[in-house]
């Protein structure tokens, strides 16, 4: 009798295949929940994440502009500053 046809190697075998796939199917599930733990934690502060290159594609990056009103001392000053820069 050949190797292959031996009942107990094919019986060794075939607990090894099953053992492997519960083992995997383990695995994809304990991964699947870490990912779903992992988004009900980050999920508010993912959005604000870049990308991994920080490039942003069809997208324009809105800045704001901070605007101050200068006093007229303030102004002064500045006008004052600029004439000594010249």
């Amino acid at each position: 009798m050949s190797k292959k046809n031996d009942l107990a190697r094919r019986k060794r075998l075939h607990e090894y295949e099953l053992r492997k796939e519960k083992e995997e199917k383990e695995k994809r599930e304990k991964k699947l929940h870490a990912k779903k733990n992992k988004m009900k934690v980050d999920g508010s502060s993912s959005k604000k994440k870049k990308g991994g290159s920080g490039f942003q594609v069809g997208k324009k990056k809105l800045k704001t502009k901070l605007k101050t009103k200068l006093t007229p001392l303030e102004k002064a000053k500045a006008a004052q500053a600029m004439e000594i820069d010249n």
